[in-house]
């Protein structure tokens, strides 16, 4: 009866390690695999999150731009508008400093 308990053991370690090798083997190609692919979609990430943000300073710039032309226009047309409005934003910026 030990005998046998002890080969039953004997064969359940085994089995063990090579349970735990393969395993290992299957963890190694997973890892393998997951670089491969981490690498190639970061650099499908990176990408395409370049491509967005230059759409969006594109986008930006050319609401920069509008607003600029729009805010000159509309000071070319009314200067003393302007004149007031600036001293009164700047009065208003001076007082919330102050405090």
């Amino acid at each position: 009866m030990k005998n046998a308990i002890g080969g039953l053991s004997d064969q359940i370690a085994d089995t063990a390690s090579d349970l735990g090798a393969a395993a290992q083997e299957q963890a190694k190609r997973g890892l393998k695999y997951a670089r491969e692919y981490a690498g190639a979609s970061a650099g499908s990430i990176a990408a395409g999150a370049s491509s967005r943000a230059r759409g969006a300073a594109s986008a930006a710039q050319s609401q920069a731009s509008s607003l600029a032309d729009t805010l000159e226009d509309t000071v070319r047309e009314h200067p003393l508008s302007a004149v007031a409005f600036a001293l009164g934003l700047g009065f208003l910026i001076g007082a919330i400093r102050r405090r």
